[in-house]
């Protein structure tokens, strides 16, 4: 996490907008395949600011390992796929989804590389050229505006390409895995860590049907894929080569992925990711809201965010669902 405090309410909207732009994300959720791309934008409009302040600059989950922070375990992540996708100094790679650069920064650090991060959202944007100037890595960090499935740029133009948890969003994955394959050069290596629906989930069990519809939900998904669903897409739209794997499985017994969102704070700045840190939360945004000291529909993003939080708890206690279903593929030569 940044240094600095994040203050949760959203600037990516004029204040008097809030309410309305949460309307407008529950609207296209429920046409979420057609409008995917407003639900997105709207999504995290609405909660980027929620995340940094919860989260840090990295927005995603890492398997844990005892005695080890949790900025480490997300570092040690990212690291992961940049050895398997053999990042070195003078190469050009794509980050899919990069939010606000988190793992852009960390892995430019880590390996030399020079990372185009792509992202739909205009505030994400800003922000992660900002921090990327801020941290002195404007060299070799830059950020592209645009839609995963019509990636502004050339075709053949990247040595590799990577996602971190950004391909969840796509309605079809196929279709986004095409896009990649055909920006990058022959013979490279895409990477990434999607979310799935594990084989033990059960979509005739109302109680995994409700946890399930419950992720999506908060956080504007389709229908999570399932593990076939990923290579299947992978092979469909070219690439060979393919290795895949739940990464869920590496975390030590204690400290599971979704150990963040159920455990006790170790320090006051993982407080807000807690439950009792979201109830301390949506309790004081009750209060301001009701004195007009913070934008009407504060507490009700808050809220669609504690759904998605208790409904990944739940999910990963019952083992039906992974956010790092990691896969590794390769463009023929």
């Amino acid at each position: 996490m940044p240094a600095e405090f994040h203050n949760p309410i959203s600037k990516a909207i004029r204040p008097e907008d809030t309410a309305e732009a949460l309307s407008k994300y529950l609207r296209s959720q429920q046409r979420g395949r057609e409008e995917y791309a407003l639900m997105v934008q709207a999504f995290y409009d609405l909660i980027t600011d929620f995340y940094e302040y919860g989260w840090g600059p990295s927005f995603h989950f890492a398997p844990g390992k005892d005695g080890a922070s949790f900025e480490e375990a997300l570092a040690s992540h990212q690291y992961y796929l940049g050895k398997a996708i053999g990042l070195k100094p003078g190469m050009k790679v794509l980050d899919i989804g990069c939010g606000v650069g988190g793992p852009q920064r960390s892995i430019a650090r880590k390996f030399g590389a020079s990372i185009v991060g792509l992202n739909i959202s205009e505030y994400q944007v800003g922000k992660c050229a900002a921090y990327n100037r801020k941290a002195g890595l404007a060299d070799r960090c830059s950020v592209l505006r645009g839609d995963f499935l019509d990636i502004p740029a050339e075709e053949e133009s990247f040595d590799a390409a990577y996602q971190i948890e950004a391909l969840p969003h796509a309605p079809d994955k196929t279709a986004a895995y095409a896009e990649v394959f055909r920006v990058l050069r022959p013979g490279a290596v895409f990477a990434g860590y999607d979310w799935c629906m594990t084989p033990l989930y059960d979509d005739g069990n109302p109680e995994h049907r409700e946890i399930r519809q419950g992720i999506e939900y908060g956080n504007a998904l389709p229908q999570i894929a399932s593990f076939t669903d990923i290579a299947d897409g992978l092979r469909a739209a070219g690439f060979e080569g393919i290795e895949t794997g739940d990464r869920a499985r590496d975390a030590d017994p204690g400290t599971p992925w979704y150990r963040p969102l159920e455990g006790s704070a170790r320090s006051l700045k993982s407080l807000p990711r807690t439950p009792f840190g979201r109830k301390i939360t949506s309790a004081v945004l009750r209060v301001l809201e009701g004195v007009r000291a913070v934008p009407k529909g504060s507490l009700a993003i808050s809220e669609v965010l504690n759904v998605a939080a208790d409904s990944l708890v739940a999910a990963g206690r019952l083992g039906i669902f992974t956010p790092m279903y990691y896969h590794k593929a390769r463009k023929p030569d």
